[in-house]
């Protein structure tokens, strides 16, 4: 009898960890994909991961992911999975997004892939927001190093729809987190492999400047919070003060965390309650 009731324990230890970490996979695009020249393939297609927390613990707020990878990968391994079982350990939802990798070879306008892929899964998690135990106000970004740019780009850029969006849903983030993001394409912030990658080798002034997310702050841009290391060698530190500085002109409410060792991906290496409580923190501060 013993033995029966500690394996129903187990059973049911099992079960609970499950539904905490319960997780579904779906398309991005429920029909045609914007802005593809050719066919993809099923590898190549955008993707949404969704973690939903307990249902005795959701808060009703959500978080969409970004991770980086120079707009040449993803890194969902470091920068996706494990920072979504974070956060839904804190109750919040958490829906990791498999984007679109520029290519001029299948994009008619690459520069605008990542960007519509970003406003499309703002999209689908607000339409979605009751079907998940969500707020549809509560609902916020974090994007890491060059998803970091694609992250502050959709939070600079939602006035202006780049998807079909006839249902008129709100494509604005509610809060915004960045950790060691890339900001800026001028040439003198930006990093080179992103900028290269996202914009071609010889970028337009125009497109430089629209994706200088620094330029593109306004009074209703979300409030952010900012992490980065003084030593990154890969990003420059000033890509975040750029933004910080960008968001306190503007009177956007923003908190600055730098730390002075860990250069790039210290996601990697710093204890992860390290850097991100002072992330739930802040977006217990702003009510969400």
């Amino acid at each position: 009898m013993k033995i029966k009731i500690r394996s129903l324990k187990a059973i049911a230890l099992l079960l609970i960890c499950y539904s905490a970490t319960a997780q579904q996979v779906l398309p991005l695009y429920p029909d045609s994909i914007p802005n593809c020249k050719v066919s993809l393939k099923d590898a190549e297609k955008p993707m949404l991961t969704v973690y939903l927390p307990h249902a005795d613990k959701a808060t009703g707020t959500a978080v969409i992911i970004f991770p980086g990878g120079g707009y040449g990968t993803i890194v969902a391994h470091t920068e996706g999975t494990p920072i979504a079982q974070a956060f839904i350990k804190e109750g919040i939802a958490a829906i990791v997004v498999k984007y679109r990798l520029p290519d001029a070879g299948k994009m008619r306008d690459k520069s605008m892939g990542p960007l519509m892929d970003a406003q499309q899964a703002m999209k689908v998690v607000r339409s979605k927001a009751s079907t998940w135990n969500i707020n549809a106000e509560k609902i916020g970004i974090i994007g890491f190093s060059a998803g970091g740019h694609l992250a502050s780009s959709l939070g600079t850029h939602f006035k202006t729809s780049y998807i079909a969006n006839k249902e008129g849903i709100n494509l604005r983030p509610d809060y915004m987190v960045l950790v060691y993001p890339v900001i800026s394409m001028k040439a003198d912030l930006t990093h080179s492999g992103s900028r290269t990658n996202l914009l071609g080798k010889e970028p337009t002034p125009e497109k430089v400047q629209l994706f200088s997310n620094e330029e593109q702050v306004t009074k209703y841009t979300p409030p952010t919070y900012l992490t980065h290391s003084g030593d990154d060698s890969v990003v420059k530190v000033d890509n975040s003060i750029a933004f910080y500085k960008a968001l306190l002109k503007n009177g956007v409410d923003a908190e600055l965390h730098l730390f002075p060792k860990g250069n790039h991906g210290f996601v990697l290496h710093l204890p992860l309650d390290e850097w991100m409580q002072p992330i739930f923190r802040f977006i217990k501060s702003q009510g969400y």
